[in-house]
């Protein structure tokens, strides 16, 4: 039996994206999560981890920040990764020569649309803020790099204006235009509803998404882009980043596998990727994150479990060892016999009777009721203590 279990309804609805590739910014946008900065030789081995997963893009920083970080992604971009090295800068020429000395092979230009950004962020009018992005678009184009144009706050931003400045920037030669969900405000239906007005407009650039998660729907709004027709998402491992984070790596490689067959990344590495960002970056992972979290494989109830030992697939929608992590049972208050055979059968326990398991059971809801620890050395002792008896 396959252990994949496939969402059934895709079939029906017949939406299935694109060839799509990751631009994964956990170097630059990921470290801007309050409190969290990587050093070079962190970066540096980051980068090669997500190379060997096979994403395609790393976005590797903002070299006009400082010195260090210029140097750090020039670094990256001489690894000679099979994945490209793009460059954050501003719509200022002054950004472009900076990422151009860094050696990368894609430099994305950000300008913000929204008029909340014109206004108190540049103090300026929109036409203003145009002509100079287009002019550093050009500018950089006049080098030979790959450049992506994002519109930061684009979600805050009328439609017509943004499809003005993606459709100008088309025929300045620009290979991507972004839309950037800048303070996460899309849901899965008005970002289906925003790249198709996109789209309509935009024929030759390829479209792009970069999700924040303030309001707990960036993975979503994510694969609900690709489906609509975006090529490249913005991912972050852990889902880090700025104020409440970005769409996480792991969540959307695995919503591409699971939900439309996208098997060109190698998961089993994912799991140890997460916990390297985790130590890297000081931002601990929930136990109960998606896919990465420590309870992610992780049961406890009776039924779940006796059901697992049967066929896994009853309680996980793929098993661990895709993604690299290991499953496990917690023994506690929801435990049941038959759960508990099995735990115990794994830990090398073949011989127990039913009375002794039964009261073993109920020593394990004691213990877990008066919030007692519970490892597998503890339930060995508890073990003897009832075989003994």
């Amino acid at each position: 039996m396959d252990l994949l279990s496939k969402n059934i309804y895709y079939d029906s609805i017949g939406r299935r994206p694109p060839e799509v590739e990751i631009c994964d910014v956990t170097l630059r946008d990921g470290e801007q999560t309050p409190g969290a900065a990587f050093t070079m030789d962190e970066k540096i081995r980051l980068a090669e981890r997500l190379d060997e997963i096979g994403v395609e893009i790393i976005e590797a920083g903002f070299p006009v920040v400082s010195s260090v970080e210029k140097e750090t992604i020039k670094r990256v971009a001489q690894l000679g990764l099979d994945a490209k090295i793009c460059s954050l800068a501003r719509s200022k020429r002054e950004d472009v020569e900076i990422a151009l000395d860094c050696d990368v092979d894609i430099i994305s230009i950000f300008i913000a649309t929204s008029d909340i950004h014109i206004e108190y962020k540049y103090h300026s009018r929109y036409e203003t803020v145009r002509e100079r992005a287009l002019d550093t678009l050009e500018y950089a184009k006049s080098h030979g790099v790959v450049v992506r144009f994002a519109a930061e706050d684009a979600t805050r931003t009328p439609i017509p204006r943004l499809k003005d400045i993606f459709l100008a920037a088309e025929a300045r030669g620009a290979d991507y235009v972004s839309i950037a969900d800048t303070v996460g405000i899309l849901t899965p239906a008005t970002t289906e509803y925003l790249v198709s007005e996109i789209k309509d407009s935009v024929r030759k650039s390829e479209l792009c998404i970069h999700c924040h998660d303030d309001l707990g729907m960036a993975t979503a709004n994510t694969i609900t882009a690709a489906e609509a027709g975006v090529k490249q998402l913005h991912t972050t491992v852990n889902g880090i980043g700025e104020r409440s984070g970005n769409a996480a790596l792991e969540e959307v490689l695995l919503a591409l596998r699971l939900e439309h067959g996208i098997d060109k990344y190698d998961l089993s590495r994912l799991t140890s990727l997460s916990r390297l960002v985790e130590e890297c970056s000081g931002v601990k992972v929930a136990s109960n994150k998606s896919i990465v979290g420590r309870n992610a494989f992780a049961h406890e109830s009776g039924i779940h479990v006796a059901a697992i030992l049967e066929n896994p697939i009853t309680y996980e929608a793929y098993p661990p060892e895709l993604i690299g992590a290991e499953r496990s049972f917690i023994l506690g208050k929801h435990t049941g016999r038959r759960a508990l055979l099995g735990v115990l059968k794994h830990m090398g326990y073949h011989d127990l009777s039913r009375d002794q398991l039964c009261e073993l059971v109920d020593v394990i809801k004691e213990c877990r009721e008066r919030k007692q620890e519970l490892n597998s050395d503890r339930l060995a002792e508890l073990v003897k203590k009832v075989v003994k008896r």
